[in-house]
């Protein structure tokens, strides 16, 4: 699937649906390892959404830095694209800073999705950059992790992540979709956000949440099918 298929088909789709919904619904389907917590937007109330260029850093020393970490995989991204950085929720050293937002956000990316730390979020969020991430730190990057390499198959936590892979992330954290399950996920995410919603209207009319439980039947909704 293109960037273009993918943007129409799905991107409206995603952005009606949480991060909660779609982790509910690779819970429902049975597609695992796939939601992340602890990655969240570093300012604002953030929503990215996109299919993955990814990145896989490693300690200064351990290969040799062919160029700036960052760099290729921003040159080479499309429109809509998300950066994913697999730096193995390291919290001291930063992997992400302004030049790069920069550079990212002239090239159309939706934002980016770190595993570790991240600086400048003030820069970022100036010029609307959005930087999802597990901390900030003052740090450079430089003399201290190295791009090993882009464009591989990396980790968000415990979920993999292939280039292609569809990244969903907000403030409740980030899921991954393999790009081959996007269209069975988002359907099963639909209708759980329709269940949900009809559950919000009844409580909100004054039904009582027993009742509301009984009669949804909440504790199996996310049985598989």
């Amino acid at each position: 699937m293109d960037n273009k298929t993918f943007d129409k088909d799905f991107r409206g789709r995603l952005e009606a649906l949480a991060t909660s919904n779609l982790s509910d619904a690779l819970d429902q389907l049975g597609i695992a390892r796939c939601s992340v917590v602890g990655i969240v937007p570093r300012w604002g109330k953030t929503k990215v959404i996109g299919r993955a260029v990814t990145i896989k850093m490693t300690a200064a020393g351990a290969v040799p830095a062919k160029a700036h970490l960052g760099v290729d995989a921003i040159f080479n991204s499309h429109p809509g694209d998300v950066i994913v950085i697999d730096n193995r929720g390291d919290l001291y050293n930063n992997c992400w800073g302004e030049i790069l937002a920069m550079g990212a956000r002239q090239k159309g990316v939706s934002g980016v999705v770190v595993d570790g730390a991240v600086r400048d979020v003030d820069a970022c969020e100036v010029f609307g950059f959005p930087v999802h991430a597990r901390g900030t730190v003052p740090l450079t990057a430089r003399g201290r992790i190295v791009q090993e390499a882009w464009n591989v198959p990396v980790r968000l936590g415990d979920a993999p992540v292939r280039p292609g892979d569809v990244i969903v992330a907000d403030v409740n954290g980030v899921v991954v979709i393999p790009v081959e399950k996007v269209e069975e996920v988002v359907a099963a995410a639909e209708e759980i956000l329709s269940k949900e919603l009809e559950m919000v209207r009844a409580l909100e009319s004054g039904e009582s949440i027993l009742d509301v439980d009984r009669r949804f039947n909440y504790e199996r909704m996310l049985q598989k099918k």
